[in-house]
């Protein structure tokens, strides 16, 4: 049985470098991604707020201070002529999908589509062998 994350035969160093370096760039792609869809519901919250907010307003006899909100804030395009679910979605497609398919592509060429060779590698070399918590790999695997 091969393991998940052996470097295959004939690859080199700086292969194994080359493709690591690319994942961890997949990993802070991944991340800002991440913060991107944080924004996304995060400015969604703020207009469902500053709705509530004018309601309470309408409520307490502030109707002009309402109607404002209402008219300049609630529903507002963030960027011209986009709510964040756009963002989102030119993101996705223009740059999160082609970036994860090269990187597919690299790894599938490269290391036979394995993952994380360069950071099994590191471990490898980084752990104490026999000792708790050192494992190189869960016991049941």
């Amino acid at each position: 049985m091969t393991e998940t994350h052996a470097r295959p035969d004939g690859v080199s160093d700086g292969t194994v470098e080359a493709v690591g370096k690319l994942s961890e760039a997949l990993e802070y792609l991944v991340r800002a991604r991440g913060h991107l869809y944080s924004l996304h519901q995060l400015v969604g919250r703020v207009d469902l707020l500053a709705e509530e907010a004018a309601d309470l307003l309408d409520e307490a006899g502030h109707g002009e201070h309402a109607a404002a909100l209402r008219r300049d804030v609630v529903g507002r395009n963030v960027l011209p002529g986009r709510w964040t679910f756009q963002l989102v979605e030119e993101f996705d497609e223009t740059y999160y999908e082609p970036f994860t398919a090269a990187e597919r592509r690299v790894r599938d060429d490269l290391v036979a589509g394995r993952r994380h060779v360069h950071e099994s590698e590191m471990k490898d070399a980084r752990r104490t062998p026999g000792r708790p918590g050192h494992e190189r790999r869960p016991a049941d695997r």
